[in-house]
């Protein structure tokens, strides 16, 4: 019976194989790439959600203060000394103009308008869509916001 004797060269090299661990780190990397993608998205699409909910809070402060500007000029003149009344039934189409100048998508402009509106405050409010960065490459859709202010119309 013969042994066979193996060099230590071909014995390294049978473990080697065994022991081979090439691309054991790869699963590690996208495992990190993706929680990195993640957390990238929840930054960069929370602080647009905040800056959109911002704009839709300014633009609606704004065009109440727009709608509230039409007031009866008659009774701002007269001498009783109290605040002159707002001109309240055409509110919902001053704060539509306003949102219009400032650039809104005729959808948004459409579901903007007066909340409630009499002859001495206007409550505007105004709705904004978006499209988030990452998170809307990986899901879809748009997202929306509103902002609500209120004017009145004060003595002076």
């Amino acid at each position: 019976m013969k042994v066979r004797r193996e060099t230590p060269l071909a014995w390294r090299a049978v473990w080697r194989g065994r022991l081979d661990d090439r691309g054991s780190g790869a699963g590690a990397v996208i495992i990190f790439a993706l929680v990195f993608m993640v957390l990238a998205a929840f930054v960069i699409d929370g602080g647009l959600a905040i800056s959109q909910r911002e704009r839709a809070a300014d633009i609606a402060e704004q065009a109440a203060r727009y709608a509230a500007q039409d007031i009866d000029r008659a009774a701002l003149y007269d001498d009783s000394g109290g605040a002159a009344p707002i001109n309240f039934g055409n509110c919902d189409a001053r704060v539509r103009a306003f949102a219009r100048e400032q650039g809104m998508s005729e959808p948004d402009v459409a579901a903007s308008g007066c909340v409630t509106a009499d002859a001495q405050r206007v409550e505007a409010e105004i709705r904004l869509t978006y499209q988030p960065v990452l998170s809307g490459m990986l899901f879809g859709g748009q997202l929306t916001v509103h902002g609500r202010s209120v004017a009145e119309s004060v003595a002076g």
